[in-house]
């Protein structure tokens, strides 16, 4: 979800502004609502800007050095401190708190990940509050891309860093932590997907695996956010930055489908993945997305025909980039595919693989022909080649002729050869009767063409006829 940096409002502007005299709407809206919708703007946008200057951080001491009592009151303390926002936009203001809060986040984080009993529930509601706000502020677009000041050395991305330690930590207790992580924190988390930093994207695609492990009561609920993040991206507005994040997500969790797959994971595949091929920036996330189509598969081998006929759906008609990268998850597709599910699509398949040998674009050509260089899937060809030759002879005999690309041609010929030593009969059978489908034609047109000129010489004749 893209979001928008507002204009901070006046605490004191007039909520009458939208106001129109005997009017109860505006636009469609209602007035009462969009006066809430603005304080909620006003009240947010204020808070962040202004809250570093009402506050004073001084040094605590260090948690390595405080005696045992008094360390989880201390990691409290620190936590409250780090809920304090600056505005590194200015990279000389508030110096010396900057420095403080940089230095506990690294404590916090080193303590964490190397110190055991410290969390205790306590500190739950303090550390995840502390993330809530982080999260809140990525909202807005506050913090600036890392590194974003020359005064202090800070990792805007130091309480990412402090929640994936706190998420991995031996002492975390789920049981816990389900009381604060809930579906709106995680409907925020998603929505910072959409950042244009890859160092964001790619914390927060580790911390949201951790999540869906750790909080089993929000799988359902985060799959379901991801598929409608993909329809909106789908079907509105063809822009979002996690999209190859996200994926990889789904990889690891279609991993861990139970058998047999319910049909909510079978329509996920069937309404979401397979139309994810359909975007004009196919070329970011392809790789992430042909790994979650073949994992579906090596699940459940009946989702191979629903998965090969979505592909040959969406075939690209005037991309040769998005072509070639259909092949090559079309030959990953076949690489695990099983012979059983393979006589179910091998028609419609190899006609497509037919046309792409014919492409004039040697790219595409050359791909589909590298899939007589995959042993398994040239044993699967040999197993059914009755059916695939007759499919793809007249193609490849024709193209062996006229292509302009040498490579090309040299491989067709390696092709041919192939499928000569599989059925050498079928092959001559084949060769006879494509030349005399040729010649035919030929005739045929030379019979046409024939008609053509007769019939225009009469129309000559006539016509001087008619003047004489």
């Amino acid at each position: 979800m893209e979001t928008t940096k507002l204009p901070p409002s006046s605490p004191s502007s007039p909520t009458t502004s939208f106001s129109v005299p005997s009017a109860e709407k505006v636009d469609g809206f209602p007035r009462r609502s969009m006066r809430r919708a603005r304080q909620r703007r006003s009240h947010s946008s204020s808070q962040f800007r202004y809250q570093s200057s009402q506050v004073e951080l001084t040094p605590l001491p260090l948690l390595k050095d405080a005696p045992v009592a008094e360390l989880h009151d201390l990691f409290c303390k620190k936590l409250q401190q780090c809920c304090v926002l600056f505005d590194f936009l200015d990279c000389v203001a508030d110096l010396k708190g900057k420095e403080i809060k940089r230095a506990a986040l690294n404590e916090l984080v080193e303590s964490v990940a190397t110190s055991r009993g410290v969390l205790i529930e306590p500190l739950y509601p303090e550390a995840i509050k502390m993330v809530r706000l982080r999260v809140r502020v990525g909202q807005i677009k506050h913090l600036p891309p890392w590194p974003h000041s020359k005064g202090i050395n800070f990792n805007p991305y130091l309480v990412y860093e402090f929640f994936l330690r706190f998420l991995e930590s031996p002492d975390f207790q789920p049981s816990m932590a389900k009381r604060y992580i809930d579906q709106k924190f995680v409907l925020q988390l998603l929505e910072l997907f959409d950042s244009e930093d890859p160092r964001e994207r790619e914390y927060l695609k580790t911390i949201l695996h951790r999540v869906y492990g750790k909080l089993l009561g929000l799988r359902a609920y985060i799959r379901k956010q991801i598929n409608n993040i993909f329809l909106r991206f789908i079907y509105e507005t063809e822009h979002f930055n996690g999209v190859a994040e996200l994926l990889e997500i789904l990889g690891s969790i279609i991993n861990g489908f139970a058998l047999p797959l319910k049909a909510e994971h079978k329509q996920f595949l069937v309404r979401v993945l397979i139309p994810l091929h359909t975007a004009k920036s196919l070329s970011i996330f392809h790789a992430q997305l042909a790994y979650c189509v073949v994992q579906f598969m090596e699940k459940d081998a009946t989702v191979t025909e629903y998965i090969i006929r979505g592909l040959l759906k969406y075939w690209p008609k005037t991309c040769t980039q998005k072509e070639v990268m259909f092949l090559g998850e079309i030959e990953e597709i076949l690489d695990v595919i099983e012979p059983s599910q393979f006589i179910r699509i091998q028609e419609p398949l190899f006609k497509q693989i037919a046309a792409c040998i014919s492409s004039p674009h040697f790219q595409v050509a050359e791909r589909a022909l590298y899939f007589w260089n995959n042993e398994y899937i040239l044993s699967l060809i040999e197993e059914n080649c009755q059916v695939i030759l007759p499919l793809v002879f007249a193609t490849l005999y024709r193209v062996s002729k006229e292509h302009w690309n040498q490579t090309i041609v040299s491989l067709i010929y390696n092709v041919l050869k192939t499928f000569m030593e599989m059925n050498s009969k079928l092959f001559d059978d084949l060769t006879a009767s494509y030349k005399v489908e040729k010649q035919n034609r030929k005739t045929s047109q030379w019979v046409q063409g024939h008609r053509v000129t007769s019939q225009s010489n009469q129309s000559m004749v006539y016509a001087a006829l008619e003047k004489s």
